[in-house]
């Protein structure tokens, strides 16, 4: 694109496009000075490609509804390289939050950045880099992260992750950072309520205004109240060194709307309210924090939002793809679509959905359902889930009339109903098209939430351990919720890069507060086994997991299976085994102490999908996709209870690598996997 092009296309969407010259730099003619108390949230950059980043910061004003900033662009820290400056507005309407959309740049280079306002005061100085063209072979690397729990605990991971960058070599430094949803929490503790939760204490985040209280937490009802909750995560220091070091590229997942949400639907305890308007804050307030390229209803301008009115109705009929036809409620999904696709350089396409504008209620989530209840037992029995998930396309369109589980017994109410789906019929199409027309070696599925099976055997467990029987067929799934649940949908998904022969399939995700590396596969023993690509999840920045919430329960026949606990010893997490090898290896292990032995009682049909799990990992993964090979490589820090006192955000517990070659379609990917440093013999 050139510069006629760029700012004819700017300005027919109401944005003042700032072009930069690659043929001369000058030294910076303003006079600035930094002062970041006049810019509180610091600066952000989002979304590169090989010509153009969009910039951002917050200046807050006292006065007036609308005020300029100066905007330089520069190769050099020092500005005495500019290649771009412009003016660009703040307006109170946006919160005082300001984007400027630079083009002209040149591709996979660093520039520096920086605003100042008409007294000279200046925000801190920001770095960030814009991507690859699309040919460009070289290999490329980035960080995938997901859900910063500010207000339980610390972001050390992002202060290990720009240490390491900083040191690394030229070929070594990251691209860019990747964030898979919960960027915030917005189900807020306040300390003088609730000073602890688990191990940890809970930080101030002020009192959200006009909030709901729920449980222990607070909720926001209005747009006032998510940007509360945005500024004081963006408050974080380590979170705000990350934003200005490196761009991010963000897909929101659950918290930045409602914790159990999904459309405009929220849900507390047992009860689902219609929330339209409350979906159009969350949208807003995402929009107006978080860098990016995302399209909204009011058009593609960068100034403001311009949210549209919607009023909160009851939503009761429904399309077939389970989205609900209440006019409100498609207005304030649609005031901003969030999926999109990102190319960097010849070898990744970076793939991004949106898991929960579209999908539809959970199918196990249904009155109905109740009555099959597993008792005691921590996981459901996994062919009722696969056909309340599969409705009528359930066994290739005949579903069983009774669902019938152990001696219980139900009318199958979801017979004569869709399958389910949390893509939606538009996404899943624009998803489907995207892969099978990439060019690029490694089609990177940007998931959000957790696409690997989580499962085990319950009915392997000793006799006696549980009062009741297993009442399942045999495998025992942890529940629904995220895509590991979708099972037609994901399969769909999967059966298409296997029909279509796409090679290079890898998929990454968050939210589950752990870390997993695995196999796409569209199903598991013993329904056969045949992946068509790689998984992988990261571990939280900073949000408690399972493992660690093991650490807390009550003793019982079932308590070996999560955690092993010791005098005089750290907790163990047991867990890991009893997803990755079956109960017998986690009970050997919860007795013994005994890795081998525990190892010696895998059970080889549980999960061929995985290659490492843990349950209790928090920190970061750095994926590096070349022309042959892939590598994903966890970085797990120590329990962030508190903010680190250290440059490189405190110790590590370990740093694994997983490996792998291109494989030909048809064939099985392989991982190969290798402890660089740290004790995983849990995980592995």
């Amino acid at each position: 694109m050139d510069r006629r092009q760029f700012m004819a296309g700017a300005a027919s969407i109401g944005v003042s496009g700032i072009w930069a010259s690659r043929l001369s730099a000058a030294p910076s003619q303003m006079a600035w000075r930094e002062d970041r108390r006049l810019f509180p949230q610091g600066v952000a950059s989002g979304d590169p490609d090989d010509h153009s980043i969009v910039l951002w910061t917050r200046r807050p004003v006292d006065v007036g509804d609308r005020h300029e900033l100066t905007v330089e662009v520069a190769l050099d820290p020092d500005f005495r390289r500019v290649v771009a400056a412009a003016r660009t507005p703040v307006l109170a309407a946006a919160d005082w939050t300001c984007r400027a959309l630079v083009g002209g740049l040149s591709p996979a280079t660093v520039y520096w950045y920086r605003f100042i306002d008409d007294k000279g005061a200046g925000s801190r100085i920001g770095r960030t880099i814009t991507a690859p063209r699309a040919d460009d072979p070289r290999p490329v690397r980035f960080a995938f992260v997901s859900c910063n729990s500010v207000n339980e605990g610390a972001q050390n991971a992002y202060a290990r992750m720009i240490w390491e960058d900083q040191r690394a070599a030229a070929d070594r430094k990251l691209g860019f950072v990747l964030h898979l949803g919960d960027f915030i929490y917005e189900v807020v503790e306040y300390p003088e309520e609730v000073p602890h939760r688990y191990s940890r204490t809970v930080y101030d985040l002020g009192h959200i205004p006009d909030a709901r209280k729920v449980g222990n937490f607070y909720v926001p009802t209005n747009l006032a109240g998510y940007r509360h909750v945005y500024r004081a995560h963006i408050d974080d220091p380590d979170i705000q060194d990350a934003r200005a070091y490196l761009p991010f590229v963000c897909m929101g997942d659950n918290h930045e709307f409602s914790w159990q949400g999904w459309q405009s639907f929220i849900k507390y305890g047992a009860t689902v309210e219609p929330a339209q308007p409350l979906r159009v804050a969350a949208n807003q307030a995402w929009w107006e924090y978080i860098p990016s390229r995302v399209r909204k209803a009011s058009g593609a301008a960068l100034e403001q939002f311009s949210p549209p009115a919607v009023e909160k109705a009851a939503i009761d009929t429904f399309d077939d793809d389970g989205f609900g036809t209440e006019i409100n409620n498609r207005i304030a999904v649609g005031s901003m679509t969030a999926y999109r696709a990102l190319r960097y350089g010849k070898h990744v396409d970076l793939i991004l959905t949106d898991l929960h504008s579209y999908k539809a209620a959970d199918p196990t989530d249904r009155p109905e359902a109740a009555a099959l209840e597993s008792g005691d037992y921590p996981v459901i029995p996994q062919e009722w889930l696969e056909i309340v998930d599969g409705g009528r396309d359930y066994a290739g369109g005949k579903p069983p009339a009774v669902i019938a589980i152990g001696d219980k017994s139900i009318t199958n109410y979801r017979k004569d109903e869709p399958a389910h789906t949390v893509l939606g019929r538009e996404q899943k199409a624009w998803l489907k098209a995207r892969l099978t027309q990439s060019t690029a070696t490694w089609k990177i599925w940007g998931a959000t939430n957790g696409t690997l099976d989580m499962r085990t055997d319950p009915q392997n467990l000793p006799a006696g351990l549980v009062k009741d029987r297993w009442p399942g067929r045999d495998y025992g799934t942890f529940g629904g919720g995220d895509m590991s649940g979708a099972f037609a949908e994901r399969a769909e998904i999967y059966d298409l890069v296997r029909d279509e022969k796409i090679p290079g399939f890898v998929t990454v995700s968050g939210d589950r507060h752990s870390f997993w590396a695995g196999y796409a596969a569209p199903a598991l023993p013993p329904a056969g086994f045949a992946p068509v690509g790689l998984s992988f999840i990261t571990g939280s920045i900073s949000a408690p997991g399972l493992g660690e919430a093991a650490e807390f329960f009550k003793e019982s026949a079932l308590r070996p299976l999560y955690v092993r606990k010791v005098e005089g010893v750290p907790p163990e997490h047991t867990i890991n085994l009893t997803i990755k090898r079956g109960v017998r290896s986690a009970l050997e292990y919860a007795a013994s102490g005994d890795i081998e032995a525990a190892r010696a009682l895998t059970n080889p049909d549980v999960a061929p999908h995985l290659e490492f799990v843990d349950m209790a990992g928090h920190g970061y993964a750095v994926v590096s996709a070349g022309p042959d090979t892939i590598e994903t490589e966890f970085v797990c820090i120590v329990r962030p209870i508190a903010r680190a006192t250290t440059p490189d955000g405190g110790p590590l517990r370990y740093r694994v690598s997983h490996r792998a070659q291109m494989w030909q379609p048809g064939a099985r990917p392989r991982l190969e996997q290798r402890i660089v440093e740290g004790d995983a013999k849990l995980s592995i």
